[in-house]
């Protein structure tokens, strides 16, 4: 839809290893994270070049980060761009496709998309989704669980000798939804299909395990490692499931849970002495 209208920006950019001192004044610490992150360099005035920023409903951190900034902004707290919230309902029913449905419809009476603007867009998106994966220089190690903020975890995996598969955060910010049904009466309800089918996100009803296998078998994978943030409660609970797919799978494994986003904690130093031991 964004590239439709002309106005995507991209990931929203944030620094890692930035102290946030005020964003700290705000916001609880259940909060992913990267929120503290964006508030930081919100209040620093790091985002006043954006007209907009887009959350996800579908991302309870995403979500209060945008009621948030609202209220902060009508009270005089902060300035910046405004912040715009997309609705998607991931529940498997029929209700939640038509919610998806009227919610894109009101987004491009916003953005002034018509359909023809979109249909491109959607066969635009398509064609980058068919090509082709870069062949891998080496045995495939799968980085699974909570998205990194950066590639800290796929230098390690790299480092080692095996060629890293996983998406650091931006890349699942920017991650396309499943192939677009093209040429339809309607592109935008085939948008909403696939946006309701789509199995990423804390808040999808996909079956963890069934993601995990599929993932290992896309990629090729000689050996997985499972890396889990304090802060990631949601993924957390899918962990034995997926502990059991691992475990069937007869691949080596490393599950790293409640560890810290930044990495701090040695999770490179682990991945690095698993890899050696899966070489040996």
């Amino acid at each position: 839809m964004l590239q439709a209208a002309g106005r995507h920006g991209g990931a929203l950019p944030l620094t890692p290893d930035r102290e946030c001192p005020r964003a700290g004044q705000w916001l609880e610490s259940k909060f992913q994270p990267w929120a503290p992150r964006v508030l930081e360099h919100w209040l620093d005035g790091d985002y006043d070049h954006f007209d907009a920023v887009m959350f996800s409903r579908a991302d309870d951190s995403s979500q209060r980060l945008y009621y948030y900034l609202g209220e902060m902004q009508r009270t005089g707290q902060v300035g910046g761009p405004e912040p715009l919230i997309f609705d998607v309902a991931k529940i498997p029913r029929q209700s939640s496709l038509v919610h998806i449905a009227d919610k894109l419809r009101a987004l491009a009476d916003q953005l002034s998309v018509d359909r023809d603007s979109l249909e491109a867009a959607i066969r635009q998106g398509n064609s980058a989704l068919d090509g082709r994966a870069p062949v891998a220089s080496g045995p495939v190690c799968l980085v699974a669980g909570s998205p990194p903020p950066d590639t800290r975890l796929f230098d390690a995996v790299e480092q080692s000798g095996f060629a890293p598969v996983g998406q650091t955060l931006e890349q699942s910010w920017l991650a396309s939804a499943a192939p677009v049904e093209e040429g339809s009466d309607d592109p935008l309800a085939a948008l909403a299909k696939a946006l309701h089918v789509q199995d990423s996100g804390p808040r999808s009803f996909a079956d963890p395990a069934e993601r995990l296998c599929r993932q290992i078998a896309d990629s090729g994978a000689r050996a997985v490692v499972i890396w889990h943030i304090e802060e990631d409660e949601t993924r957390t609970w899918q962990l034995p499931s997926e502990r059991a797919v691992l475990e069937q799978s007869g691949l080596p494994f490393l599950v790293l849970s409640r560890r810290d986003w930044l990495a701090q904690d040695g999770a490179a130093d682990e991945i690095a002495e698993f890899l050696e031991g899966v070489s040996a």
